[in-house]
């Protein structure tokens, strides 16, 4: 088997790796770059020929490993995608999202480009309609099922723990007269992590291509970034600001949301005005609400996604009661997408608040370089937020406990679980000093033979 490194190579964003083996071409994850320059990587031709593509193996929902299906099909590719039925459900909402999003921003900038005299068209990488014939690609598996494709290649998912319908990769396939096995990690989830189960490890591998996104650090515990977040709000309201989270829409809005109910339920807040406002999350709130048979114990008993004694939870769908909601001074906790700010309507609230000392910015996920996020919380004094300069004075917090995915001791530990060691371990999905630094921790504790993929490279396994 060949297996070239399309993206997530020496990066966290742009998940893709191209498999050929026995005649028939796979791809694991077909995922959009987010970041500097965004736009131009992403509509860079891909380094392959889509209609020669057989299948797309999906991990999970995540735009950083599904944004770029529409484009896929658009350019011919004519196989089948094979992903969890939670994942496919998720998929659909976001994929939608996203086409939207770049429709907008495509008429925002060609009306810009005719006031200026350009008179320059911009098009979306994708719009509505493509995601619509993407969509009937689409084929549901259950965890756990070894599914067959022929030419002695099966696979199979099981729960990573990262996001609602998130699944590690196995895939088998003849090498010669024997048969090996590569393992995808997807990303890692975290154990704790609120909702769903912990991730499931995977005992035999010949080759395993693991994520490293916090192969360089450690998460606080789960309590104690529960305690901080309860510290924030608390400190918050006290000042008179309001609480600013910007958040990813599937996956982290509802742990957060789960998180509160926690809180309140145990008398350790009280009387919360939640605003959640993002369509896409309202979506996703309502298939995760579909699909306990994913929740781990705790939640099978104490979950709910809705007003209770002590918070009123608000989805806001509509442009005019988002804009409402900039009219509240203090008291409210405002969840909103996107989750490293690079669109959506947090950019609106940061406008209204992120100038008052007495407000807050929680962030709760991880920032990639170039990004509105990652500029706020490396300290930056002011920030370009909707063609205006602001200043930052809201107080801002970074609870990396909250993070989905595992941390480098939970990283370590997933590689551990291998009864006999893998021939090599490539390390994927992480800033490059990143994946470098957590490749020699992997050589060092665990013995194993490592490689950090350059972009573009292929391996034979």
């Amino acid at each position: 088997m060949k297996i070239r490194f399309l993206g997530a190579a020496r990066t966290v964003t742009g998940s893709c790796y191209h498999l050929s083996s026995n005649g028939i071409q796979i791809l694991v994850d077909c995922g959009i770059y987010q970041g500097k320059n965004s736009d131009e990587i992403n509509r860079i031709p891909f380094q392959f020929d889509p209609k020669e593509i057989n299948y797309l193996l999906l991990t999970h929902a995540h735009l950083d490993h599904s944004g770029l299906i529409p484009k896929l099909v658009m350019d011919g590719f004519q196989g089948r995608i094979f992903t969890t039925s939670a994942t496919a459900e998720l998929v659909e909402i976001m994929l939608y999202d996203s086409a939207h999003i770049q429709e907008k921003d495509a008429e925002w900038l060609t009306k810009k480009s005719y006031r200026s005299g350009r008179n320059e068209v911009f098009e979306p990488l994708y719009n509505t309609e493509d995601v619509t014939t993407a969509l009937p690609f689409f084929d549901k598996k259950p965890y756990g099922s070894i599914e067959v494709l022929g030419n002695g290649i099966k696979y199979r998912f099981i729960d990573a723990g990262h996001i609602l319908g998130s699944g590690t990769l196995e895939i088998w396939y003849q090498h010669g007269n024997s048969e090996k096995k590569v393992v995808f990690s997807g990303d890692v989830g975290k154990n704790e992590n609120p909702i769903i189960n912990d991730p499931q490890h995977v005992e035999e591998a010949n080759y395993v291509v693991v994520e490293s996104t916090y192969g360089n650090r450690f998460h606080r515990g789960m309590q104690e970034s529960i305690d901080e977040l309860e510290k924030a709000i608390k400190e918050t309201f006290k000042r008179g600001g309001n609480v600013l989270i910007p958040s990813f829409a599937v996956g982290r809005t509802q742990d957060i949301l789960y998180i509160l109910n926690k809180l309140v339920k145990e008398g350790k807040l009280h009387d919360l005005d939640v605003y959640v406002d993002s369509p896409l999350a309202d979506k996703a709130t309502k298939i995760y609400m579909a699909h306990p048979e994913f929740f781990d114990a705790e939640a099978v008993t104490v979950f709910k996604f809705r007003s209770t004694e002590g918070m009123k939870i608000h989805f806001t769908t509509a442009v005019e009661e988002s804009q409402k909601i900039n009219k509240i001074k203090s008291g409210a906790i405002i969840i909103a997408g996107s989750g490293m700010c690079e669109g959506g309507r947090i950019r609106h609230h940061f406008k209204h608040n992120i100038w008052r000392p007495e407000c807050s910015i929680i962030f709760t996920g991880f920032q990639v370089k170039g990004t509105l996020g990652r500029h706020i919380i490396d300290g930056a004094k002011t920030a370009h937020i909707l063609g205006e300069e602001m200043v930052i004075r809201a107080k801002v917090y970074t609870i990396g406990g909250f993070s989905a995915h595992a941390d480098q001791k939970e990283l370590l530990e997933w590689l551990s679980a291998f009864t006999v060691k893998p021939e090599e371990v490539f390390i994927v999905h992480g800033e490059e000093t990143v994946s470098l630094e957590f490749e020699k921790i992997v050589q060092e504790k665990l013995g194993l033979n490592t490689h950090v993929p350059q972009k573009g490279e292929e391996l034979e396994i």
